[in-house]
Formats: structure tokens, C-alpha cells, sequence
């Protein structure tokens, strides 16, 4: 079984901000696996569902983002996931820019604070995630923290949007075919737009 979990702020005040990207992710699986419906356990709101083929668990930790290692790790322990082949993260990533996104088999939090616990509380940096870029890693701090609470002007709207359905099709390209498939698929398009861009 799957644990699919995405991260962010539970509370309306941060519905669609930067930050909960990786709800956004979870939102658009389960709206292609035909809405099921999400309880609360472990300090979660979790579904269980199918993704290509597979059983999983949809997963929107309720702790604030800098807690989420410590739903995550109830939630693995309980069910019995294998954190190194059965976990998926997806979270937003202020060095990609908007709309581009990173897949990666293991790795370090990168800066991320969601990340940082839940490698603390699991104990090990070898999960995969999905990064969903957000823009502007050249704020200083406090401007940083209120880019990423804030919410996507119209344009970038749109891009995260298509990043949004990218991610959710990416999570679905690593359980039916593996992470590998998925990187070279999803990483390089990022690559090729950026290219495009020069």
C-alpha cells in the first residue's frame, strides 16, 4: 500500500497559498479517483483509494507544516508502509520556479521545513517526493514567509495549476511504472522549459 502525502496548513486562512501546494496535489488525485471521502486519524485527514492499480492512502497532515513528521510516522507505523518504497511526498519548493517540478527518490529537506521533521521523525532521508515549484528563493526571510503563505498572482495561477495536474500524474507514473520512469519523464520537461526559456 501507498502512503501518499501531501503538505501544507490546515485552516481556510491558508487555503491555496504557496505552501499548500502539496494539498493541491492530494485534492486532484482524489478528484481522478472519484472523491473519496477523507477522516481524521493520526493527526490527518486520510483516504484510501487506488492509484494506478494500487492501494493507497491520501494523506493531508493536520499538524502545520513543521509538524508533518510527526503524523506521517503514525500514520507509517500503523498501516506498515515501507517508508523507503512506499511513501510518496509531495511538497512546494521556492528554488524551482513556478510550475516546474523536481521527483526524487531520497534526499536531504533541501531548506524545507515539512521535510526536516519528517526526516527527523521517520529517521531516514530515503522516501520519495515530489517538489512543486513555487518561485522567488531570493527573498530574504520574512519577505520569504509571507511569499509563501501567500497566494499565486493570476498568471502563475495558471502554471501552478498544470503543475498541480503534473504532479498528480507524475505520483501515478512512479507507482505503475517506478521513480526512474517518472524523473526522466517529469524532470526533464522541466529541463526543456527551462531551456526554452534562455
Amino acid at each position: 500500500m501507498y502512503l501518499i502525502a501531501g503538505l501544507g496548513n490546515p485552516g481556510k486562512d491558508y487555503d491555496k497559498t504557496r505552501h499548500n501546494i502539496g494539498f493541491d496535489v492530494i485534492d486532484e488525485i482524489a478528484s481522478k479517483c472519484g472523491n473519496p471521502s477523507f477522516g481524521k486519524e493520526h493527526k490527518a485527514l486520510v483516504a484510501k483509494t487506488v492509484v494506478g492499480g494500487q492501494k493507497c492512502l491520501l494523506v493531508k497532515p493536520q499538524t502545520f507544516m513543521n509538524l508533518s513528521g510527526e503524523s506521517i510516522r503514525a500514520i507509517t507505523d500503523y498501516y506498515k508502509i515501507d517508508v523507503l518504497s512506499e511513501l510518496i511526498v509531495i511538497s512546494d519548493d521556492i528554488d524551482l520556479p513556478v510550475g516546474g517540478l523536481r521527483i526524487r527518490a531520497k534526499g536531504s529537506a533541501g531548506g524545507h521545513n515539512g521535510l526536516k521533521n519528517i526526516i527527523l521523525n521517520l529517521g531516514t532521508d530515503g522516501f520519495m517526493r515530489v517538489r512543486v515549484g513555487v518561485g522567488d528563493s531570493e527573498r530574504g526571510r520574512d519577505e520569504l514567509i509571507e511569499h509563501v503563505l501567500g497566494r499565486f498572482l493570476a498568471d502563475d495561477r495558471i502554471l501552478a495549476d498544470k503543475a498541480i495536474r503534473d504532479a498528480a500524474a507524475a505520483v501515478e507514473t512512479i507507482i505503475t511504472e517506478g521513480i526512474q520512469p517518472a524523473m526522466n519523464k517529469f524532470n526533464l520537461k522541466k529541463k526543456k522549459k527551462e531551456e526554452e526559456g534562455d
